[in-house]
């Protein structure tokens, strides 16, 4: 069966230009022309000719793609794997995943709340940051964000070159520009090498799909991949589509016609081998039968499953790859797992889906028992943690939120992703013992400690209930200490105790009583482990116990560490290496620092100081340097100042170190551009609650001064009347009115548009509102704005109480 990743890729990759061609916006060789000095960094991608040109030094993205999380080792307890039948030091998983286009890959995260936040690191070995089109570039690198959340849970990560068939734009002279020599030097893999050891990652994942070459093309690869292997510590994985001969003919095994891409007479040509879609029994037996004549490993092949179409409904021969009671019989490769994000309708149909396709059915590892032939991939290989050193910490952050807390408390407002900000998760997702009725561990985006989510346990408690967490390799010194950060919803015991288990009885918990809380807030218990120095902590969770109808309790932190939590010094001043104006009252910033003089950074927190002493989080990175997407003006302020703070690797903060911002002209004068203007909506719960009320300027005019609906959808659309820029929108909501706080609006967006033929964009999004009057900062021109309401109230109440709609600008 000929199943080429580049016919998979469809639209996706191939078409998102015109084949052949290089964009119009782009620079010789696909790569974007330069920026401003202020602008977005992307993610960096090449032809092989233009690769030639690259130098970090004068790349002025370069260093916003690197990245500072080294490759942690893993450990894997048989006597702890979650599931009977699954195996550890067998086969692997490799990962080939599409984070984004090509082109436009934000360095350092964005401000979507939307995006593949993976959290199944445990069970796999390799994540190839897939990607590559004939329009754009062909050899592609990954994200620093990516690269980052790899390496913190023991991943390594490839880059692409990808070489497509003619009918997707694939030219041979690329091939041969590939392999170009001078000399004794291939010039493309010492780029190829340098931009591994520059960025951070590990090495390539090599996919030849262009017809026409032949004998002596395929040479030159295998050439090239043993000379950029003997330059540094590079890998390699061989996609099985080009041939000895040349010629572009999946084998869907490794057999005489590939094998001298895996290994030839002279050594290790790459370091594995991703098999295409069509393997079965025989051939995966075949394939062992000559890896092993080679000197080389089963389980450096990767048996390739494609579910970019159809994720956990695609059909495989899990017996022939994964044989009952037999050890594997190769590694697998994953084609496209992101297919639980992109087929998902929401971030929880995605984290279910996530879940289904990693751990199965059941949402635990230790059950995959299914009527489904996809059983799990917890149902084969056995999870690694790499949990191995002290200190360990986790706030439960996936990666991406709806706003931003920092120790409790919210410094940012609004949607984000940064997988580089991402924390260890759960070894097992999830695994709980109960002698009454399960609780339900899950990962809350509606309240966090630090970042945008925390740890929620929620269900009728009527026994006891021990939630394995983490498996770790954790020494226990005569200062180690266990933190535990948690909040209920008021003051009383919390019914929770910190459960531990040590490497000479692996599957015994100890647990420690982490007693009452005082308030409804954070609380921090700290938990002396001296009386078990000399032991190897070897699992960490939570025991829950206690009658509770409705229990319901956050962990916002999981610490282990010795002594007391140590701060870095502070970082060295930022410099603003650009800036760029969006409008007269918003700036994007490229920043830079020093790392400090003494102390483990686990990352820098960038923050802007308020006129009354509060400071707005700006965004965090494991980097030196940082872009800032939206400084906001605040009034007429002639200047701002921007603070860089360095958190330990135990959350220790240092000082902050500052740099001030100039505005320069006093801005624009704004106004409230709804006020009074023609407004519509999805519906009203009676006439004199129309939504007019929400433009008229007044909220005091008793209850019916406001808009109300009732409808299932529910919007409220404004027409300024023609486009403007627009700087921000205030809501005000029941309480504002006079009304119970607990009738105020708590999830909803803004959406514009500049006519009625174009789609709407989300501007604002505000999730988690507890607050009277909320204000979400925009950058963007339309006529017309629209109020889209998908959680109306604190409580079940289903009706939407808007007192003012205000759209602020010029």
């Amino acid at each position: 069966m000929r199943r080429p990743l580049t016919l998979l890729l469809g639209a996706a990759l191939a078409a998102t230009t015109a084949l052949g061609a290089v964009p119009a916006t782009a620079a010789p060789g696909g790569r974007p022309a330069p920026a401003a000095a202020g602008n977005q960094p992307y993610a960096s991608y090449w032809y092989p000719n233009t690769i030639l040109n690259w130098d970090p030094a004068t790349d002025p993205d370069a260093r916003f793609n690197r990245s500072r999380v080294p490759l942690q080792p893993r450990t894997s307890d048989p006597a702890l794997k979650a599931n009977a039948g699954a195996r550890g030091g067998e086969g692997k998983i490799a990962s080939l995943v599409s984070f984004g286009p090509t082109s436009n890959n934000p360095s350092q995260g964005s401000q979507d709340p939307g995006y593949y936040a993976f959290g199944y690191w445990q069970y796999v070995d390799k994540l190839v940051f897939w990607g590559g089109s004939a329009g754009e570039g062909l050899i592609l690198a990954p994200n620093p964000t990516v690269i980052d959340a790899a390496h913190r849970n023991g991943v390594k990560v490839y880059g692409t070159v990808f070489f497509p068939p003619a009918a997707y734009g694939g030219q041979l002279q690329w091939v041969r520009d590939f392999v170009q020599r001078s000399g004794t030097r291939y010039p493309v893999a010492d780029k190829l090498v340098q931009a591994a050891q520059y960025y951070g990652f590990d090495g390539w994942f090599v996919n030849q799909e262009t017809g026409g070459g032949d004998a002596a093309l395929a040479t030159e690869l295998r050439n090239e991949m043993k000379y950029a292997r003997a330059q540094g510590p590079t890998d390699f994985m061989w996609y099985d589509a080009m041939t000895e001969s040349g010629a572009v003919d999946w084998q869907n095994q490794l057999d005489s016609a590939n094998d001298a891409f895996l290994q030839d007479s002279s050594g290790r040509v790459s370091d594995s081998m991703f098999l295409n879609f069509g393997w079965g029994s025989g051939t995966l037996d075949s394939s062992r039968t000559l890896a092993r004549s080679l000197g080389r490993s089963e389980y450096d092949l990767y048996a390739g499953i494609d579910t970019e179409a159809n994720g956990y409904n695609t059909g495989v021969d899990w017996n022939a790859l994964f044989p009952a009671g037999r050890p594997h019989s190769a590694s697998l490769g994953l084609y496209r797992p992101e297919w639980t994000w992109k087929s998902a309708t929401d971030r929880a149909d995605f984290y279910a889906k996530d879940s289904r396709y990693w751990v199965g059915a059941n949402a635990d590892p230790s059950d995959t028992t299914t009527s489904s032939s996809w059983k799990g991939l917890a149902s084969y290989v056995a999870e690694s943690s790499p949990i191995t050193a002290k200190p360990f910490v986790t706030s439960f952050d996936t990666g991406q939120g709806d706003f931003y807390n920092s120790a409790g408390v919210r410094v940012a407002t609004g949607g984000w992703n940064n997988l580089s900000l991402q924390d260890v998760p759960p070894t097992y997702r999830w695994q709980v013992t109960s002698t009454g009725t399960k609780l339900t561990p899950s990962i809350d985006f509606g309240d966090a400690y630090e970042g945008g989510s925390s740890l929620r346990l929620s269900g009728k408690l009527d026994g006891t209930n021990t939630v394995r967490l983490y498996q770790t390799r954790l020494p226990v010194a005569a200062d180690t200490k266990l933190s535990v950060v948690l909040k209920t919803p008021s003051a009383g015991p919390s019914g929770l105790r910190a459960a531990v288990s040590f490497t000479d009885a692996p599957t015994a918990f100890t647990t420690l009583d982490l007693g009452s809380t005082t308030s409804a807030g954070w609380e921090r218990r700290t938990l002396d482990l001296s009386a078990f120095a000399g032991r190897t902590i070897a699992q960490i969770g939570f025991q829950a116990a206690g009658s509770a109808p409705s229990y319901d309790l956050r962990v916002g932190q999981l610490a282990v560490y010795d002594g007391s939590v140590d701060a870095t010094a502070a970082p060295g001043a930022p410099t603003v290496l650009g800036s760029t104006d969006v409008t007269a009252t918003r700036k994007s910033l490229r920043l830079a620092w020093t790392a400090p003089a003494s102390g483990a950074v686990h990352h820098y927190e960038v923050y802007r100081r308020n006129a009354d002493g509060s400071r707005t989080f700006l965004g965090a990175t494991p980097n030196d340097s940082y872009y800032v997407p939206q400084l906001d003006r605040a009034g007429g302020e002639s200047s701002t100042t921007v603070e860089v703070e360095a958190v330990s690797a135990e959350f220790g903060r240092s000082p902050a170190a500052t740099t001030t911002v100039s505005w320069g002209t006093t801005p624009p004068a704004e106004s409230n551009l709804a006020l009074g203007r023609p407004a519509t909506a999805s519906g009203q719960c009676n006439s004199a609650e129309g939504p007019a009320k929400a433009v008229n300027g007044s909220v005091g005019g008793g209850n019916s001064d406001k808009w109300c609906t009732l409808t299932t959808a529910k919007w409220l659309e404004v027409d300024l009347g023609s486009a403007h820029q627009l700087s921000r929108f205030t809501v005000k909501h029941a309480a504002a009115g006079g009304e119970s706080a607990t009738w105020n609006t708590r999830d909803y967006t803004v959406q514009v548009r500049s006519s009625t033929a174009d789609p709407w964009t989300t501007a604002a999004t505000v999730t988690g509102n507890t607050a009277a009057t909320t204000t979400s900062p925009a950058a963007v021109t339309a006529r017309y704005v629209r109020l889209v309401i998908t959680k109306p109230t604190q409580t079940g109440d289903p009706a939407a109480r808007i007192y003012e709609f205000e759209a602020w600008g010029s």
